[in-house]
């Protein structure tokens, strides 16, 4: 398989028109399904293959390598190129899972080949998640990167809705081999897509230092981060907004309702409201592609996001808890999206692999090891405090982006 970047102009044609985008997205929206429908057919075979305890053991070991070679993933991404390395880890996700199906019809494997599997993928994602991200200034122009970023925000949207459904009835029609199998359809899909996907060649330039060692070049990418004038100050508003979001945001909603006895059917409409929300922002981003006033609006943005996320402790309906989970997701959903957008448009592309790769880290990480600690914290005092002091550390992070004037005065290209 060759791997060679294909050079081609970069022109500023409208992304929604760029083929070469639309395969990129199409490419990346199979993935993101196919993770979901692997993550439901995975769970379904643990719990049939071993015991809840193994069960639980499978479904979080894949966390340990993407998180302990994020940022080496990063810097794989700058060495070789963003190219390379999504087609190589989507090929060996795709082999791998059609392995796995193949051992699942003619045996039955037990609990610890599906943690090896779940091993495998965590350690592939922490290769293609970086690479992913960096992929997008090379196959468009700077002005149109808000509009993928928009366009990537409603991909994400489908897959979270249809992946879980799709992954349900593979399961249903054929066990976790019918669901592995899907899984494994989908990344080829993607792998299909992502061949055809062209991408623009560093300058010389911005080619140098890939020869380094690996261990200089994260130290030199971690070095350019921190003398980054932009990247520094939102690399730390982001790490604070997703410590003090993501515990509440997911494992607190299922406490929360159950302590207000709303019951699933509640947590479901608050996360609807996190959803449709989060898809409105992602299309308007994907309409306008440009945010006037970028680091302020996204420093706000996160204040008043994690303002609604604190309010729907309080609010005494599911009905309110739901608007406010519109807002929350509104708003959010605003925010990230102008974060992603900022980093592919202030960073130096040589560097996009590994700047991607920290702001991951972060956000998919670190920031999950929040969950253990906010459902202690909600067991033992309520989700109300909780979510209050989760929504003050999430804005605090907003508060931190509007006091550093580099980012706070921070455009998006026009």
């Amino acid at each position: 398989m060759t791997t060679a970047a294909i050079s081609t102009p970069v022109t500023e044609r409208p992304a929604h028109r760029d083929g070469n985008v639309l395969r990129w997205l199409s490419a990346y929206t199979a993935s993101m399904v196919g993770d979901s429908v692997y993550f439901l057919a995975l769970s379904w075979a643990a719990t049939r293959s071993g015991s809840p305890a193994q069960a639980g053991l499978v479904l979080a070991v894949g966390a340990v390598p993407r998180a302990a070679l994020m940022l080496g993933g990063g810097v794989v991404a700058d060495r070789f190129g963003p190219r390379r390395v999504v087609i190589g880890s989507d090929a060996v996700r795709c082999a791998v899972i059609l392995a796995v199906t193949v051992l699942l019809l003619v045996s039955t494997p037990g609990i610890w080949p599906l943690a090896a599997l779940a091993l495998v993928f965590g350690a592939v994602d922490a290769l293609f998640l970086p690479s992913v991200g960096a992929l997008p200034p090379r196959i468009t122009a700077p002005g149109q990167l808000g509009r993928v970023q928009g366009m990537r925000g409603l991909a994400q949207r489908v897959a979270t809705v249809t992946g879980a459904p799709l992954g349900g009835l593979a399961v249903a029609a054929g066990g976790p081999v019918a669901g592995f199998g899907a899984a494994g359809a989908l990344f080829a899909v993607s792998l299909v897509l992502l061949l055809a996907v062209r991408v623009r060649d560093l300058a010389p330039d911005e080619a140098a230092g890939r020869t380094e060692p690996a261990r200089r070049q994260l130290v030199d990418g971690l070095r350019y981060i921190r003398g980054h004038r932009v990247l520094a100050p939102l690399v730390v508003t982001a790490a604070v907004v997703e410590l003090g979001f993501t515990g509440p945001a997911n494992i607190g909603l299922v406490l929360l309702a159950e302590e207000r006895g709303w019951g699933a059917t509640g947590q479901g409409w608050m996360l609807a409201g996190f959803g449709v929300g989060a898809g409105c922002a992602a299309l308007l981003i994907a309409v306008r592609g440009r945010v006037p006033r970028a680091g302020l609006v996204l420093s706000w943005a996160v204040i008043g996001g994690s303002v609604a996320l604190g309010a729907i402790a309080f609010v005494p309906s599911v009905v309110t808890a739901t608007a406010a989970g519109l807002c929350v997701g509104l708003l959010t959903g605003l925010g990230g999206a102008v974060i992603g957008t900022l980093v592919q448009t202030v960073t130096d592309p040589a560097y996009l692999g590994r700047v991607t790769s920290v702001f991951t880290f972060f956000t998919v990480g670190v920031a999950p090891l929040s969950y253990p600690v906010a459902g202690a914290a909600i067991g033992a005092w309520g989700a109300g405090p909780v979510f209050a002091a989760s929504a003050a550390l999430s804005a605090a992070g907003g508060v931190i982006g509007l006091c550093a004037r580099s980012l706070r005065r921070a455009e998006l290209p026009r």
